[in-house]
């Protein structure tokens, strides 16, 4: 409840029902109670507004009347309707806002799923460009291998069949002597 919206600190009929007096602190009850105000007490308090009207002082006016000498005729339900009240009237104000500020807010809020789809995304991609530059690698590397594998191959036939590195040997295994 806002504080705008209590009423004033003050003694006011007990809320749970005794014919008691709790004291309001203008923002919730306390545990202080006492009983109805005697007649006396009643006289005081009307010698105290006679002397106020006089002076122009006007003091706090009790929740109470006095319908017969010494008895209260207490208005507890009214009370507890302006306390009902100013505490629903405070608890939509704060739904409100409490809502006004979810939807400002959501939209400045990044969904999680996004973030990690997007890193999940970026070590995809890199993953797929490690794996492309080395598989390039390796074509490059088989290519040059073979090529020279294949070079090397070619240049032992051709030794092999040249007169200077290997005729003594054919001539001695085909031809007769």
């Amino acid at each position: 409840m806002r504080r705008e919206d209590a009423p004033s600190a003050g003694w006011f009929p007990d809320p749970e029902g005794r014919n008691n007096l709790r004291y309001w602190d203008g923002l919730d009850w306390t545990e202080a109670r006492r009983a109805p105000p005697s007649t006396a007490e009643l006289r005081s308090y009307e010698g105290v507004m006679s002397a106020a009207a006089q002076q122009h002082y006007q003091p706090p006016v009790p929740t109470w009347e006095v319908s017969q000498p010494g008895h209260l005729a207490v208005d507890s339900q009214q009370v507890i309707e302006q306390v009902r009240q100013a505490t629903r009237s405070e608890i939509d104000r704060a739904a409100q806002q409490f809502a006004t500020t979810a939807r400002s807010l959501r939209g400045d809020i990044e969904p999680l799923i996004s973030q990690y789809t997007n890193k999940l995304v970026k070590w995809i991609r890199f993953a797929a460009i490690v794996a492309v530059v080395l598989l390039v690698g390796y074509f490059v590397f088989q290519v040059v291998a073979q090529a020279s594998l294949f070079e090397w191959i070619g240049d032992r036939i051709d030794n092999l069949n040249d007169d200077r590195s290997g005729a003594g040997l054919t001539r001695g295994l085909f031809t007769p002597t």
